[in-house]
């Protein structure tokens, strides 16, 4: 399944003059990168992943967010939140601030 391209354009809109930032394709989706860190993507499998602190991750889950998981293994700082949880602008946008405020906080990476 290929990401949705209406939730792209959607996060687009909400990072557009966010410096450093930069679209990226992993893992089957489109990513949003805030100094070389995800910060938010949309998933190839549907919804929107969002990078979190790992600390407040148990928090933000329910019906509708869970971790992601890879290989098997949850990732307790990367959820996969569910396209219903995302239908208004506004939950849209609460979740990439989260994700970009988080990818802020960690340290750059350097550009190769």
């Amino acid at each position: 399944m290929a990401y949705d391209e209406e939730l792209a354009d959607r996060i687009r809109e909400l990072v557009a003059g966010e410096p450093d930032l930069a679209e990226q394709r992993m893992f089957g989706g489109l990513a949003f990168l805030v100094n070389g860190n995800m910060s938010v993507a949309a998933s190839g499998k549907g919804g929107l992943l969002a990078r979190v602190d790992p600390d407040d991750a148990a928090a933000l889950l329910s019906e509708q967010v869970d971790y992601m998981t890879m290989g098997g293994r949850e990732m307790t700082g990367w959820l996969r939140v569910d396209p219903a949880a995302i239908d208004s602008d506004d939950e849209l946008a609460a979740w990439v601030e989260r994700g970009v405020r988080y990818a802020r906080s960690l340290p750059a990476k350097r550009k190769k």
